[in-house]
């Protein structure tokens, strides 16, 4: 609990608890600090407010990962709960999480804005009474015409997709990383472009 309370930032991925939900959309911020965690040897361990934790060091920099497992309506209840038991301002607080909006594969860091109807994200700003938090936005693309946004986030991948996300959780990692080390606006200067990919149009490609 000592090292804990050293953590100099709180970064939390959003998803769903349950095997049932592991390798769906919606989870995809779960996996990015899973990898945070992996890449260090950290261990998840049972937290405060139904939550699961892992302590790891981004060079000198301790951070604290943490996987509400509130289901993604409350996820702001845990998070909130760690941010003031580190006494952490929210500029200290990265949320990693899916997003409809932008196509699959697809980053984008934002330092403050809107929820855009993301339910976690919601409760998170509710919760800390603001949205005065940078976040890492993956894009899981929108829904087609016969499906509902609800059964686009709890399906899983296809086979094909599986690879684009795989790079978009990789590099995820690699934006939070950024982000703690080198600062929001560095962080969105690199992360934020466009990568060409299969079947973007020229302007896309830029």
């Amino acid at each position: 609990m000592e090292a804990v309370a050293e953590a100099h930032w709180l970064v939390a991925g959003l998803g769903n608890p349950g095997e049932a939900y592991t390798e769906t959309r919606h989870n995809v911020g779960f996996a990015v600090v899973e990898r945070l965690a992996a890449e260090s040897r950290a261990v998840f361990r049972s937290g405060l407010q139904r939550s699961r934790v892992a302590f790891i060091r981004f060079g000198n920099t301790p951070v604290l990962l943490v996987e509400p497992l509130t289901f993604m309506n409350l996820s702001g209840e845990p998070v909130a709960a760690y941010l003031a038991a580190l006494g952490l301002p929210g500029t200290r607080l990265v949320v990693v999480h899916d997003d409809m909006d932008l196509p699959l594969g697809r980053l984008r860091i934002v330092g403050e804005a809107g929820a855009g109807g993301h339910r976690g994200v919601a409760s998170v700003q509710v919760c800390l009474g603001s949205p005065a938090f940078p976040r890492v936005r993956i894009g899981i693309g929108r829904p087609g015409e016969a499906e509902d946004a609800a059964e686009r986030v709890l399906s899983a991948f296809t086979a094909a997709e599986a690879v684009l996300a795989a790079e978009a959780i990789e590099r995820a990692g690699a934006a939070v990383r950024s982000l703690v080390l080198e600062g929001l606006a560095a962080a969105m200067n690199r992360f934020n472009v466009r990568r060409p990919g299969p079947g973007l149009d020229p302007l896309e490609r830029r």
